[in-house]
């Protein structure tokens, strides 16, 4: 009770001391609240980019090896001929020899992508034509809309059929004016069978996290190959370039999280008995995951030491004014000390003052910090997330900033010579 009562006493008096000097008091807390701000509104930063990272490379799945056809780098001699065929990518084979030989694969699902123009009516629009098996949608982590996906029997069948994302039907025409009708992409006519929403694009050939909802429309596999072909002409720089990709992509789905990383190495040691060149990319996002939470980790690190810096001027603040303080009040000291008042009673009442002024300063900075991280998630479109550990953590070294660099002033004032304290004017 006792013990209690002091603390109670002290904090009293600090208060009184404060409310004295109220201007010098609000100047001295400044340091510690944008300290504390800074500290929580760049970790609410980081911890914001890192979670949309993560968000996005889960949607990938973390039970998925994504594999992409890649342009082999170009042989200076050929590219001086006026026609070319080139020919790389995935093939048919490929996804085979992965389907008859490697184990724990649950299900492959190749893709081959087409360039071309989207258009209903007098409407269109530049889009991507994905031919796919029905396994896409669940592998993108898309949702129906509308209607329905491809099917089996689409694919068997090489049907005139095609969904569409929801970017495209609202572009071109409307959700639910488009399910049913026939649109184009190129020359051929296609039936709409469903729309589609949501879901992280695969089929880029883009890094990860370059990837954004692309105007693309799904159509069968077999469709594709019989359509389009699977020669691709280009002009660049006045020379005409023929490619020949069968495949430019392959998503392969594993039963176990645990085998993904084997099921990877297996995969590429036979692509490269096949494959001469490099032309093929691997991805595997369970890897991508692991590297983002490291990488995650950095960041914080960094970004709290950086914050932590106007931390320690807060301190080095706090320290002055309470020196200047401690030369103020040496008259009182002196009486203090005269009249029964111990040395750890004088060290109690400064430190406390000190301690008061770090916490005042870190409970302001919280709110500002918090106001600030708010603000930038509205008025932008950078995702902040405010962890309660950041917040318990800036408190915490904004009360620890008060302890030590009002220790040294609080140690000052209580080694005082009583005689010396009462003389002095």
């Amino acid at each position: 009770m006792i013990t209690i009562f002091k603390i109670a006493k002290n904090v009293h008096l600090g208060l009184i001391s404060l409310r004295a000097h109220k201007l010098r008091s609000a100047l001295t807390v400044l340091g510690i609240v944008f300290g504390v701000a800074s500290v929580i509104c760049m970790l609410a930063i980081g911890e914001g980019l890192s979670y949309e990272a993560r968000e996005q490379i889960k949607r990938l799945g973390s039970n998925n090896i994504i594999l992409r056809s890649v342009r082999p780098p170009e042989d200076p001699q050929a590219s001086q001929q006026m026609m070319r065929v080139l020919q790389y990518g995935l093939t048919y084979t490929d996804i085979e020899r992965m389907v008859t030989t490697v184990p724990g694969v649950e299900v492959i699902v190749p893709h081959r992508e087409v360039r071309t123009d989207i258009s209903f009516r007098r409407r269109g629009l530049d889009g991507l034509v994905v031919g796919t098996t029905p396994q896409y949608l669940q592998t993108i982590g898309g949702r129906i809309v509308a209607g329905r996906f491809i099917s089996a029997l689409d694919v068997h069948g090489s049907a005139n059929v095609c969904v569409l994302h929801a970017n495209v039907a609202r572009n071109i025409g409307g959700l639910h004016t488009l399910l049913g009708a026939t649109i184009k992409l190129g020359t051929t006519a296609y039936k709409v069978i469903g729309i589609i929403g949501g879901g992280t694009p695969v089929a880029t050939g883009e890094a990860p996290a370059a990837i954004e909802s692309q105007n693309e429309v799904y159509i069968p596999l077999t469709s594709a190959r019989r359509r389009f072909g699977e020669v691709l002409i280009e002009r660049r720089s006045g020379a005409r370039s023929i490619e020949r990709v069968e495949l430019h992509g392959a998503i392969i789905r594993v039963r176990d999280d645990s085998d993904v990383l084997v099921t990877a190495s297996v995969i590429d040691g036979l692509l490269k008995i096949s494959h001469e060149q490099p032309d093929y990319d691997m991805v595997i996002p369970l890897q991508l995951l692991g590297e983002k939470e490291r990488v995650k980790r950095l960041y914080n690190v960094v970004l709290g030491l950086m914050a932590a810096i106007s931390l320690v001027v807060g301190g080095i603040g706090i320290m002055n004014i309470m020196l200047a303080t401690v030369t103020e009040r040496t008259p009182e000291i002196g009486v203090r000390r005269a009249i029964g008042a111990k040395r750890r009673d004088i060290l109690a009442q400064f430190l406390t003052e000190t301690i008061l002024l770090s916490g005042i300063g870190g409970l302001v900075g919280v709110g500002v910090g918090y106001g600030m991280a708010t603000g930038i998630r509205h008025q932008t479109e950078v995702q902040t997330i405010v962890s309660a550990w950041s917040v318990v953590m800036a408190f915490g070294i904004s009360a620890l900033v008060g302890i030590i660099f009002g220790f040294y002033p609080a140690l000052r004032a209580a080694n005082m010579d009583p005689i010396t304290a009462l003389r002095h004017e």
